[in-house]
C-alpha cells in the first residue's frame, strides 16, 4: 500500500530525540535538551505586531503562489542591502519555509539518476529530500582538523557524467564551519566548467562571527564565474521565526518559474499572515536581531572553552550559526560502539539530550546546541561530562 518512494527515506532522527525528550518530561524527568536546532528567543515585537495588524487588516486570504510582490520585493532589497547581489521580484519564491524551498527546487530540477554532490557531515534532511525528487545524493567526504573543508581526491572521484548539482550549506548545520572565499570559488568554477547548479543553502547566513560573510553568487558575479547558482535563505535562524515557516529561493527564472509550477499544485501559497510578517522582518527594525547575535557569539566561547575541559574530547571553534561538534571518538568503544548509541546512553543516564553525528553523515561526533540559556547548557554538558567519564 506505501509507495516505494517512502522505502528510501528515514524518519528525521532530530525531530525522534526531540520527542523522546518531550516524552521524559511529561514524565516528569529533567531533561536538558542540547539538540534544539531554533533559537530560544522569542520572535521580536515588531515581526508578531506586523502579524496582528495582518490579521486585523485582513491579509489571512490566499496569495499569488510565489508569494505576494510586496514579500518578494522587499526580499530583493535585503539581498541587495546585506548581500550585495541584484534580482528582481520574478526571479523570487517564497515557500513554507528552506526545507521546503529545497524539496520544490530539487523536484524542478532532478531527473531519476541525476546525483547531487553533498559534503559530510550534512544537514540531515539533504540526503532525502534528494531522494524524494528522485535524485541519488553523493556524499564527500571533509576534514575535521581543517574546518571540515573538502577533501577533494574524494569530491573529483565523487562526480560523474551523472552530476546535476553541488549543494553547499555555510555556514553549516551541524558543524557550524564557515567556508571560506577560495573554497566557494574553487566549486564556482568546477561547475561552471561542467555546466552543474550550485545550491547554496544560507540559512545561517546572519549568525557569522568572526568574518563579514560572502554568499556564493556574491563571489560568483565578484570573480565574474558566471555559474548557475541557486540562492536559499530562511526567516528561521536570524529572525527566531522557526515556526512561521517563510524560507525564499533566488536564481535563474525559469527555475524559479518550475518551482512555482510545482509549489501551486502543493501548497498554493505561502502563509499570507507569515509573509507580512516576514516584510517587517526584512525590511524593519535590525536591532534584536542584532542582540540575538551578539548573545550568540558569547554563548559559543562558554560552550566551546567548556566542552574542551572534559577529557578526551576536542571541540573546533566554529564560524557561525548556533552548534558545537565535539570529537567524542575517544568514548566510542567496545561498550559504547557509535554515536546513535552514545547519544541515546547520554540520554539514558544524564537526561541531556544530544544528536549523533552519524546522522549527519560524520561518525564520532556529536551535535550541541547552545540555542539555550547558558546556565542550562553548561549544566547538561556537566551532566555529559560525568556520564563520559563513567564509561572508563
Amino acid at each position: 500500500m506505501i509507495s516505494k518512494r517512502v522505502e528510501k527515506i528515514q524518519p528525521s532522527f532530530t525531530l525522534e530525540m526531540t520527542a523522546k525528550a518531550a516524552e521524559l518530561r511529561r514524565n516528569g524527568v529533567d531533561v536538558i535538551n542540547l539538540g534544539v536546532g531554533e533559537p530560544d528567543f522569542n520572535t521580536p515585537k515588531n515581526i508578531r505586531a506586523a502579524a496582528l495588524k495582518a490579521m486585523d487588516e485582513g491579509h489571512t486570504k490566499y496569495t499569488p503562489g510565489k508569494g505576494t510582490f510586496e514579500i518578494r520585493d522587499a526580499i530583493c532589497e535585503k539581498l541587495s542591502r546585506d548581500n550585495s547581489i541584484k534580482y528582481n521580484p520574478d526571479q523570487i519564491i517564497v515557500s513554507s519555509g528552506a526545507k521546503h524551498s529545497l524539496s520544490t527546487l530539487f523536484q524542478a530540477i532532478l531527473n531519476p539518476n541525476d546525483e547531487v554532490i553533498i559534503f559530510s557531515p550534512f544537514w540531515v534532511s539533504f540526503p532525502d529530500i534528494i531522494r524524494l525528487a528522485d535524485g541519488n545524493p553523493i556524499t564527500v567526504q571533509t576534514n575535521p582538523n581543517d574546518n571540515f573543508s573538502p577533501i577533494w581526491e574524494d569530491f573529483h572521484s565523487k562526480t560523474s557524467h551523472n552530476t546535476k548539482a553541488i549543494l553547499i550549506n555555510s555556514p553549516s548545520n551541524p558543524t557550524g564551519s564557515v567556508w571560506n572565499n577560495e573554497i566557494i570559488e574553487k566549486i564556482l568554477k568546477i561547475c561552471k566548467k561542467n555546466n552543474w547548479i550550485v545550491v547554496s543553502d544560507e540559512c545561517y547566513e546572519k549568525l557569522v562571527y568572526d568574518t563579514d560573510y560572502q554568499c556564493a553568487e556574491l563571489i560568483n558575479s565578484r570573480k565574474k564565474i558566471n555559474a548557475n547558482v541557486i540562492t536559499i535563505q530562511s526567516m528561521s535562524k536570524t529572525y527566531a521565526m522557526t515556526g512561521w515557516r517563510i524560507g525564499y529561493t533566488a536564481g535563474d527564472q525559469n527555475i524559479i518559474n518550475a518551482m512555482s509550477k510545482i509549489q501551486g499544485q502543493a501548497t498554493s501559497c505561502p502563509n499570507s499572515i507569515a509573509q507580512k510578517a516576514a516584510i517587517e522582518a526584512l525590511t524593519g527594525n535590525q536591532k534584536e536581531i542584532n542582540d540575538m547575535k551578539k548573545i550568540f557569539k558569547k554563548r559559543r566561547k562558554v560552550m566551546i572553552d567548556r566542552l574542551n575541559k572534559i577529557p578526551n574530547i576536542n571541540c573546533q571553534v566554529p564560524g557561525g550559526a548556533f552548534y558545537a561538534f565535539p570529537d567524542i571518538s575517544y568514548y566510542l568503544n567496545g561498550r559504547i560502539s557509535d554515536s546513535f548509541k552514545l547519544s541515546d546512553y547520554i540520554l539514558d543516564k544524564a537526561n541531556t539530550v544530544t544528536v549523533a553525528g552519524a546522522g549527519f553523515g560524520m561518525e564520532g561526533f556529536i551535535r550541541l546546541s547552545y540555542a539555550t540559556d547558558e546556565k542550562i547548557f553548561l549544566e547538561g554538558i556537566n551532566r555529559i561530562e560525568k556520564t563520559l567519564l563513567n564509561l572508563n
